[in-house]
């Protein structure tokens, strides 16, 4: 396999992760397991308002710079949803990251999310398939470098799809506290960046299946749940 670490999701071939882990693709895993009946993942926010006018009964989940867009139901939180109940609902999900390198990977033959709740999910899953490319996306904004978080699970992807040694990566995520993660524990953010995201963010391999985008009659895309076994 040629396995390449990339932070412009427009450069990804093959198979692209999609890493979030502050807090996109830890929020996506929490709505798929609380019975969600669709999850769209929108670029525009725009969009997502578009849909709500359109379908009222939607529910509106996402974030620029961390903060929740007005108007939307839920903030980019999984504590905050974590014991919300999605069943037979429609989820648009939108955020500054995470969601912006699901639509503009326009070049993957497959993308799919990458976080720390289901890592060995995502190698697995990529050990099954036939690809040569995987391009790992550990997104950063021009002129800047990817979040410490994203980057760690950028590695820590790649480490174990190389079989080498993974060892370094608990201290790592421990370490989170005190560099990326800081955010979660000042107490003058709580409402923003709740402490409980942080340990739902760093829970390795709490979730057995990946996500996967595919786009619906619509062409929006959507995802949908692999369980791995």
């Amino acid at each position: 396999m040629n396995i390449k670490i990339i932070h412009n999701p427009k450069e990804a071939i093959g198979i692209a992760i999609i890493i979030d882990v502050f807090r996109a693709f830890t929020v996506e895993p929490v709505i798929i397991n609380n019975g969600v009946k669709k999850l769209i993942v929108i670029g525009e926010k725009q969009i997502a308002y578009d849909l709500k006018k359109e379908n009222n009964e939607y529910i509106l989940i996402g974030e620029r710079d961390g903060v929740k867009l007005p108007g939307f139901d839920y903030g980019n939180s999984p504590s905050q949803i974590e014991k919300v109940d999605f069943t037979n609902k429609v989820v648009v999900h939108t955020t500054s990251c995470g969601t912006q390198g699901i639509v503009n990977s326009i070049n993957a033959e497959e993308i799919i999310t990458g976080s720390l709740v289901n890592i060995s999910a995502i190698v697995k899953y990529i050990n099954n398939s036939n690809y040569n490319d995987i391009s790992i996306v550990s997104m950063a904004r021009p002129g800047e470098e990817p979040s410490q978080e994203d980057q760690l699970c950028a590695e820590y992807i790649k480490a174990k799809l190389e079989n080498k040694p993974i060892d370094e990566f608990n201290d790592r995520i421990l370490n989170l506290k005190n560099t990326s993660g800081t955010k979660f524990f000042d107490n003058t953010l709580q409402k923003i960046f709740p402490k409980e995201d942080f340990y739902l963010c760093t829970d390795v391999d709490k979730y057995n299946f990946i996500l996967k985008a595919e786009k619906d009659a619509d062409g929006y895309l959507n995802m949908r749940k692999i369980i791995i076994q």
